[in-house]
């Protein structure tokens, strides 16, 4: 099991912010599912029925949603879990197929609301930190070149690098991929957001692996509050 803690400097700068913290082991990320996919298909219609109608402002105003657009306001950027659920409930688009432990947090974060990153724990390096953004600090984007982190952004740390930012997402070393057999996935909730609906988060996160793994060993499960 990860040990992950929480800087002085990431509680200073994100008060009231929670962590949520999932790591699985024991997991064939290789497989294909019916019943994955059937819950896709569960999870659309859903999202479908309950936001039908919905304008812009309309999802702005939930108030997860809210607490999200905040906090990303401040960087001049726009929540990126906002514009993938208007993609599926109003211009009718599917669900991804990309591998089972991905798609498992993606239709999750599409049900809470929750901004979660997925990682391979075999490609993190311990001590790992919930920290701050600092000035000179950059990261290797997942599929892109290395970019400047903006300051105080909440992100994650390991003893190699940045592997995870809240603004920017994932780096190109530690996601998922086919062979991840043992994930941590990380729920970023700053202030607004209920630690309720963090642990729900996980929740939903594990039920979907469950789904097809049902020999998935849990490893931790924990919130952290700043």
């Amino acid at each position: 099991m990860l040990s992950i803690s929480g800087t002085d400097e990431w509680r200073a700068a994100h008060p009231s912010a929670t962590i949520g913290l999932l790591e699985l082991s024991g997991i064939d990320n290789t497989i294909s599912s019916p019943r994955l996919n059937a819950k896709k298909r569960d999870l659309e219609a859903h999202l479908r029925t309950i936001y039908q109608g919905l304008t812009r402002k309309d999802f702005i105003s939930l108030p997860i949603m809210a607490a999200y657009e905040r906090y990303y306001k401040r960087f001049d950027k726009t929540y990126h879990v906002l514009l993938q659920v208007e993609s599926i409930v109003l211009k009718g688009k599917s669900l991804p197929d990309v591998s089972p432990l991905v798609d498992s947090n993606f239709m999750a974060e599409l049900d809470t609301l929750i901004l979660t990153a997925g990682h391979d724990v075999a490609k993190l390096r311990e001590p790992v930190f919930m920290d701050v953004a600092r000035v000179g600090d950059q990261m290797d984007l997942m599929k892109s070149a290395s970019k400047n982190i903006l300051p105080n952004d909440m992100i994650m740390r390991d003893a190699e690098s940045i592997c995870c930012t809240i603004i920017y997402g994932q780096d190109n070393r530690s996601p998922i991929s086919a062979q991840t057999s043992h994930v941590l996935y990380v729920a970023y909730a700053p202030v607004g957001v209920p630690a309720q609906a963090v642990d729900l988060q996980l929740e939903r996160i594990e039920e979907n692996i469950r789904s097809f793994s049902t020999s998935a060993h849990l490893e931790n499960r924990q919130l952290i509050s700043a």
